[in-house]
């Protein structure tokens, strides 16, 4: 991607997930689940936005400086797609409580989970030891339980129960190389001028 004020050039991961969790970082030298482990001790919570915004400055959390992810995501029940992006800041701002919380539903290892004021769930730091899957480690969240931490790129849902071109431009959209995206974009934006320009 191209800054269009600066010009500065940064990567993105886009990614295709379905409405629910959603990984941000993998979290590949494992280092976050660790740090917490050695922070927490014995306890199960740590309260007060002061102590978690330290903990997210640490060394170890500093991967979370360079996230990157694009994700489009799927709603298949209700045939409805939204381009998401985790407003980190927010998510920092808000935290005032982590809790340390055993798994179930099929996953054997613990997870820390961050909480704003109100007990609602914001993100979470999962296991990632050695004898984890990429599925079980590194920071996540949840496009359900976690939406207010999200910023849409498309103004919202978009409903895609009669429209299988747009569901089409997105799969190729996902696959396709950087010409071919410029390609479609030149196209957009033709189409978007003469809309335009029939409405005047």
């Amino acid at each position: 991607m191209i800054n269009e004020i600066s010009k500065e050039e940064f990567f993105i991961s886009i990614k295709a997930y379905g409405h629910g969790p959603l990984q941000l970082s993998t979290d590949k030298e494992f280092k976050m689940f660790p740090a917490l482990e050695k922070i927490f001790g014995k306890k199960r919570a740590i309260k007060g936005n002061s102590k978690i915004l330290q903990i997210l400055a640490s060394e170890e959390f500093s991967g979370l400086n360079y996230l990157n992810v694009l994700p489009l995501i799927y709603d298949e029940e209700n045939k409805r797609c939204d381009i998401m992006v985790f407003d980190l800041e927010k998510a920092r701002r808000e935290a005032e409580i982590i809790k340390l919380e055993s798994e179930t539903k099929g996953r054997i290892y613990p997870v820390f989970r961050f909480y704003n004021a109100k007990g609602e769930y914001i993100c979470e730091v999962r296991y990632g030891g050695k004898d984890a899957n990429a599925l079980q480690r590194g920071f996540w969240t949840h496009t359900k339980h976690g939406e207010k931490y999200f910023d849409s790129l498309t103004g919202g849902w978009i409903d895609y129960s009669d429209n299988e071109i747009l569901v089409k431009l997105f799969r190729y959209a996902l696959v396709s190389s950087q010409q071919g995206h410029q390609e479609a974009i030149t196209t957009l934006e033709k189409d978007i001028e003469k809309l335009k320009s029939e409405k005047n």
